[in-house]
């Protein structure tokens, strides 16, 4: 799986063993090529690039609603105060993002150890900072944010661990029974036969040899050799 993007599928493979391998299940496969990217792998990148473009919009929102864009961010960035800024939650969607493309997406990681990392960093710095900041008491952002970004991060674990892993392992068991079938198939099929491959035997020569010594018998004229 981690070789180069659209490698040929060894020649071997037939079209009838291709043909029976059912399509839903092949999608990280196409005929004749590898895709680079599986497309249940695709839709998890996607979400997590939803992810960061949610949270963003949810912290320029909070910015405009108290108070302003550029006076909220002096506050919150160039005063940033643990207690009270969101500016630490788009960090951690940003670090969530960075992280999971960097890992999936690039590296084409099979392996749930890097979701679980962003996971649960994120889970234990929202839990402390609800418990310790005065975000509660800033209104509805201070409830939104925090629960929005856990959310997200779960529902990012959950789609790894249960949709795109699992699938991507039974795409490839079906692609290997496929490669394994090609090899015991025969390797060449014998072509249809043609009218040229028919013929009837030429006519005995014994008979020819009798046909021969009655002819003799009935002419007497002709001489003996």
């Amino acid at each position: 799986m981690d070789s180069q993007c659209s490698s040929s599928v060894d020649s071997r493979v037939t079209p009838r063993v291709l043909s029976s391998i059912n399509s839903t299940h092949m999608e990280s496969y196409e005929l004749g090529e590898k895709k680079c990217i599986s497309d249940v792998r695709r839709t998890f990148c996607l979400f997590v690039t939803f992810d960061l473009l949610f949270v963003t919009l949810l912290w320029i929102i909070e910015l405009n609603v108290n108070g302003g864009i550029r006076n909220q961010l002096d506050k919150e960035v160039l005063h940033y105060d643990y207690h009270a800024s969101f500016f630490d939650i788009f960090v951690l969607a940003v670090f969530r993002f960075a992280s999971l493309i960097m890992a999936y997406a690039v590296c084409k990681l099979r392996h749930w150890w890097a979701i679980a990392i962003t996971t649960a960093i994120t889970s234990f710095f929202l839990i402390v900072k609800v418990i310790l900041s005065k975000l509660l008491s800033q209104g509805a952002f201070g409830y939104l944010l925090p629960i929005v970004s856990f959310v997200l991060a779960w529902i990012e674990t959950w789609l790894l661990d249960f949709k795109v892993l699992p699938q991507e392992t039974d795409d490839e068991n079906r692609y290997l029974s496929a490669l394994d079938a090609a090899e015991r198939a025969p390797l060449m099929h014998p072509g249809p036969m043609s009218d040229g491959q028919f013929y009837s035997p030429p006519e005995s020569l014994a008979d020819s040899d009798d046909e021969l010594l009655d002819e003799d018998k009935h002419d007497p004229e002709k001489p003996i050799i």
